[in-house]
């Protein structure tokens, strides 16, 4: 069984820099001539498509945003001047905007490197349970698994008692859809009379579209057997990411370049810290460079022992509106989950103020802890936080056991910028 998908997923060093560099200089020259939308931002920034000859380059341009998409799509419908006119397009998408999208061809290896990854081959029989209509997910899926070899069922989203029926009476080996709705189909089952692990043969299952989260990754794997992986894309730009066997962080597909930045200025962060996801999506159709997701990552440190060498992300820490910048870095809720997690479900409050023209960050911990154990506490949760966050704590301050309720938020803003 052949762990990669092809021989792009182990190009390493001066190799792989050359490839991305090689094609993202193609893309900037191919898309200035036939992108009317492209060469006016060139023009307007005064880049030659010769300046754009590294992925580095890109930083040149301007981050493109979902609602900036938008807008220049109703301005220049449909594809918002970004489309080659004499294209052949396969498909066109749509996505609440709505945004427009035009998909390249069925040869197009959409989620193929994510289902391959996670161990779907020829002989398997996977029930397909993303829609199939106007939106992008059921046939880009369904795609990828036929690039692997697997027989789908494309199921989308019909009743969990009809999934039930299918996956007994075809022998469903494989899932791909949502975490929530497979749940959904385990309890159905259950209700139906169904023991889904004694009498069923899905034995993978492959997630998108919303984070899986711990306690149900385990729920899958140690309870029903079910190996489970995730996938992360975004319908303008397609498959950016997934997970292989060791399951500890995300590789980028080779069909894109994944920029981490800051999204005020549109730089690239060092490696580690958290920003926006940013992708320009490699092909000769639709010249969308520096998509901006509104999705919080981080790249990771190292190489992945799975022996694919492309860069790794930490997993999507949240979404853009929902963190918090402190001294220039992004704290965000599903940080402090884990966080909390870490420390058995401690409850705590972060209340960021300003002094002068400095960020002051305080944490309330909920604990009775009293002497060594308090100073214990604190001094464990001071360091786990930097790590995970990479911000320092300027005080920690317990509070009693009942102060933080439920409705009380994690994280509290109280800076003034007037």
């Amino acid at each position: 069984m052949h762990e990669f998908f092809d021989e792009k997923e182990t190009l390493t060093g001066k190799d792989r820099e050359e490839y991305f560099n090689r094609r993202v200089a193609a893309m900037a020259a191919q898309g200035y001539e036939r992108s009317s939308a492209l060469r006016k931002i060139f023009d307007e920034r005064g880049v030659r498509p010769d300046d754009i000859r590294t992925v580095d380059d890109l930083q040149k341009l301007p981050v493109i945003s979902r609602s900036g998409l938008i807008e220049l799509q109703m301005q220049d419908p449909p594809f918002g001047g970004f489309s080659d006119t004499k294209a052949d397009i396969d498909r066109i998408f749509t996505s609440p905007g709505p945004v427009y999208e035009p998909h390249l061809s069925p040869d197009d290896p959409l989620w193929a490197r994510a289902y391959q990854a996670a161990g779907f081959r020829r002989g398997d029989i996977v029930l397909n349970a993303f829609s199939y209509h106007m939106v992008a997910a059921g046939l880009t899926f369904h795609g990828g698994l036929r690039h692997v070899g697997a027989t789908v069922v494309p199921s989308g989203s019909s009743g969990t008692q009809q999934q039930v029926q299918l996956i007994r009476d075809l022998k469903v080996t494989g899932y791909t859809g949502t975490p929530s709705f497979l749940m959904s189909i385990i309890d159905k089952a259950a209700e139906m009379g169904h023991d889904f692990a004694r009498d069923f043969s899905v034995k993978r299952a492959s997630f998108g579209a919303e984070p899986l989260q711990p306690s149900m990754r385990r729920l899958f794997e140690e309870e029903y057997g079910i190996d489970t992986y995730q996938m992360y894309g975004a319908t303008e730009v397609g498959d950016i990411a997934y997970e292989c066997r060791e399951k500890n962080g995300w590789h980028i597909c080779e069909e894109v370049i994944v920029e981490i930045v800051d999204p005020e200025t549109g730089r690239n962060l060092p490696e580690g810290e958290l920003g926006e996801v940013v992708v320009t999506r490699l092909n000769s159709v639709f010249f969308l460079l520096r998509f901006a997701t509104g999705d919080l990552s981080s790249f990771m440190p190292g190489s992945c022992p799975c022996g694919r060498a492309s860069r790794m992300l930490s997993g999507i820490a949240g979404r853009l509106g929902d963190a918090v910048k402190i001294r220039g870095m992004f704290v965000a809720p599903s940080q402090l989950k884990r966080l909390s997690l870490l420390f058995d479900g401690l409850r705590f409050q972060l209340v960021v103020t300003r002094s002068g023209h400095r960020d002051h960050l305080a944490a309330r911990l909920e604990t009775s802890a009293t002497g060594d154990a308090l100073r214990e506490l604190t001094s464990r949760f001071d360091t786990a936080f930097r790590e995970i966050c990479t911000v320092k704590i300027d005080s920690i301050d317990p509070v009693p056991a009942g102060t933080l309720g439920d409705d009380v938020p994690s994280m509290v803003d109280q800076r003034s910028w007037k």
